[in-house]
Formats: C-alpha cells, sequence, structure tokens
C-alpha cells in the first residue's frame, strides 16, 4: 500500500492509529478510513487481530484453498494499513509511541490499565501530542465495580437488558436471545465514533485533543431506547414479545398459505386500511380495537384473528395488495434475498474490491451517502503486515536496514505488499 493519504473524503489528511481488534474498535476505525481517514492497524507479528482465524469461512485464493483470511475479519477492516509491531518489545513500543505523536486520534480496546504499564497511556501520549484524541473502549469502562472485567458481546447483550426483550415468551416455548450479529459491538463501535467526531470539531476550536472512555456495556444500556424509558417511568419490567411490539398493535410477523410475512401498521389509518384489504372492515369498527391504544390493551383477542385472516393468502399476494394501498409489510429475507435484491444493488450495499490474494472480495457497502465527500473504498483489509516498510519508512524516515534488522529481532513483521 504506497499510498494512504486519498484527497478524497471529509477526513482525508486525518492519521488515525488503531490499536484494536475483534469488532467494536475496528468497526468505528474502518468507518474512519471510509471517509477519508489514514487509518494504521497495529497488529502482533504473526498472529494480528484475533479475528483473522474467526472461521470459517475463509477467503479463498486464487487456486480455491483457503487463504487464512477469516470472513469476520474481512467485515470490518477495509481502508486500512496494516503495521506488524510487538508492542511487548521495548522497540516497539517506542516505534507506537512514535506514530503516536503525528496521530490525530487513537483507538484502543485493551484491557483497563494494560496499555499505561507499556506506557502507552493516553497521559503518556498526550505529553507528547496535546491534540491527541485517545478512544478506549473496553467492555465496562474504565471506572466501576466492573471495570477489570473482559467484555465480550454475548455477555453485553445478557448484562446490558436485550436478551431479555429478545426472543418468544416462555409461554411459547421461547428463552432470552441474542441479535444474530454482533450489535453490542457494533453500536459500541458507531458511539465511539460519534464521540471522536465531537472531540475533533472541539479540537479545530482549541487546540486541544481529549480522553474518550466508552464501554460496551454503557453503550448496551443507552440503545434501551424506548424500552428501557417504558421501564423508567411505569416501573413494569417488559418481556419477551417474539417479533411483536410492545407499543404498536399489529406489528410482528404473520403466517401466510406459503410462509410468513411481516405486517407493520403504525396507525389507525393503516389499520383501517389493512382491514379493507383483508375483507376484515368488522374489525376495524369494533370499538376494542379502533385505535392503537385499544389495540395493543386488546392484542391477545386481535392477534389470533388477523392470523386466521392471513392464512388465505400468499405471502407475495398480501405484500402486493398491501402496498398498493399504503399499509407497511415486507418478506423476512434470508442473506440470500438480501443481497440479490434489487434495492440493495441500487444504493451499492454490496461492493467489489482488489484483493491480494483472492484478486477481487466482495463486502458490504457503507449506508453514508454523502453528496461532496462521498465514502470511498480504497483499500481492501489489508493482509498481515502488508503496510509494515512502508508506514515506518513513510511516516518515521526509518531506513532499509534499519527495518530488516527489526524484523530480524521480531520487532516488527514484514509482510507481503498489499495491492494499491
Amino acid at each position: 500500500m504506497s499510498e494512504q493519504n486519498s484527497p478524497h473524503g471529509p477526513l482525508a489528511g486525518l492519521l488515525v492509529l488503531d490499536l484494536s481488534r475483534i469488532l467494536a474498535g475496528p468497526t468505528c476505525t474502518q468507518i474512519l478510513g471510509d471517509l477519508g481517514a489514514e487509518v494504521i492497524k497495529i497488529e502482533r507479528p504473526m498472529r494480528g487481530d484475533d479475528t483473522r482465524g474467526w472461521g470459517p469461512p475463509f477467503l479463498k485464493d486464487t487456486s480455491g484453498q483457503d487463504s487464512g483470511e477469516s470472513a469476520y475479519y474481512l467485515s470490518s477492516n477495509r481502508n486500512k494499513a496494516s503495521v506488524a509491531i510487538d508492542m511487548a518489545a521495548p522497540e516497539g513500543r517506542t516505534l507506537i509511541q512514535r506514530l503516536a505523536e503525528k496521530a490525530d486520534v487513537l483507538v484502543e480496546n485493551f484491557k483497563v490499565g494494560d496499555l499505561k504499564r507499556r506506557g502507552l497511556d493516553y497521559d503518556t501520549l498526550k505529553a507528547r501530542n496535546g491534540g491527541l484524541i485517545y478512544c478506549s473502549i473496553s467492555g465496562f469502562g474504565q471506572t466501576g465495580p466492573y471495570a477489570h472485567r473482559a467484555g465480550y458481546d454475548f455477555l453485553i447483550q445478557g448484562m446490558g437488558g436485550i436478551m431479555s426483550l429478545t426472543g418468544f415468551p416462555d409461554e411459547d416455548g421461547g428463552t432470552p436471545t441474542k441479535a444474530g450479529v454482533g450489535i453490542a459491538d457494533v453500536m459500541c463501535g458507531m458511539y465511539a465514533l460519534s464521540g471522536i467526531l465531537a472531540a475533533l470539531h472541539h479540537r479545530s476550536r482549541t487546540g486541544n485533543g481529549q480522553y474518550i472512555d466508552i464501554s460496551l456495556f454503557d453503550c448496551q444500556v443507552a440503545w434501551l431506547i424506548n424500552q428501557g424509558v417504558a421501564y423508567l417511568t411505569s416501573g413494569d419490567v417488559p418481556g419477551r414479545l417474539g417479533n411483536g411490539h410492545p407499543t404498536i398493535v399489529p406489528y410482528d410477523t404473520f403466517p401466510a398459505r406459503d410462509k410468513n410475512f411481516i405486517l407493520a401498521v403504525g396507525n389507525d389509518g393503516q389499520f383501517q386500511r389493512f382491514c379493507d384489504v383483508a375483507g376484515a372492515r368488522h374489525l376495524a369498527a369494533d370499538p376494542s380495537f379502533a385505535t392503537n391504544a385499544d389495540r395493543v390493551r386488546n392484542r391477545q383477542a386481535l392477534v389470533p384473528l388477523l392470523r386466521q385472516i392471513t392464512v388465505t393468502r400468499d405471502a407475495g399476494q398480501w405484500i402486493c395488495d398491501l402496498e398498493a394501498a399504503g399499509v407497511p409489510c415486507g418478506p423476512v429475507n434470508d442473506l440470500a434475498d438480501v443481497f440479490s435484491d434489487p434495492q440493495v444493488a441500487a444504493r451499492g450495499m454490496r461492493i467489489t474490491v482488489p484483493h491480494p490474494v483472492s484478486g477481487s472480495l466482495d463486502l458490504i457497502g457503507s449506508p453514508l451517502n454523502m453528496s461532496e465527500t462521498p465514502v470511498t473504498y480504497r483499500f481492501a483489509p489489508p493482509t498481515l503486515g502488508a503496510d509494515t516498510g512502508d508506514i515506518l519508512k513513510r511516516h518515521l524516515g526509518l531506513s532499509g536496514d534499519e527495518l530488516a534488522h527489526l524484523s530480524a529481532e521480531g520487532v516488527v513483521g514484514l509482510g507481503s505488499p498489499a495491492l494499491s
């Protein structure tokens, strides 16, 4: 990767030092990279980010063999340079300190106290670079009785309450259920990104960097949103409703003749139109179901009646008829359906980038559509240490001989150069 400072993107010219791994931090830094920042991902020589081995599936090389690059790793590491440095070695820590002197942003997700012992904590680096924005991502934050604990997405979903709201009720054979993707990690990465952008704006006015302490647990509690505030308002602990909604009815999956579909009636007018399409005007006229509040109070009576009606037509027919009447509805797609959907293609949510191992690589696109400074897909997720030589030469002025010495000592790993 011979050049990382693309002139394109709203964050072009920003240098990000990424000491994070797994998902929350890499999600944050990938978006910074999409927006034009130069992102230097520091990885352990020989091993790299833990997620490189989290497979199968693994990317196939041009001969059809597993390359060792996992789909998990590929999901959150594009638009970055991989620099392999052993921070357990004093020379390695010095290299990272020197990079931090030049960085605008540093993102890390080590256990509380780990980087302080290595001289890579905020106070130490702030003394070298007063404008540094330093974002620490942890399971439970830098303070509080749980600060020492490790945090994993599944654990956070359970402790943070979202699993108590997800899944079918006990009487329907359900159990508390996690989301099918690492949503606690992803949302933490999003909150971290918001904090970093706010800190950059503050620095543009004052010249001062700052420290950002963000945790998976705090973020999980924050995005309980309406359910969390409903509890704080009423004192009633909400239960699991399967695919139903706590305060909107009907808003659920319903069985059609061939498969389930989604009905999302958001107001009384839409319920009237649904009943017209369904040939069930008597339900719209029933005072027990006249308003949304009535339907919520009487969901146990209404929903079984609706299910008796929806099984009389195929899902496709319901969707066609209801869309024509302006009633929100839709299919329950699997991922094959999603990535073959014409809307996904039209919105650029499936992208293909060149890759040095496989030739090309399909990834999920960015949802950010910006008229003046669009996101760019400049680099595929890098192979381990692919950019070590280029970055250390370009930013720190190391010579070829110095790199060779550091490599021979095991301080750095010099991977194969990436596509540029």
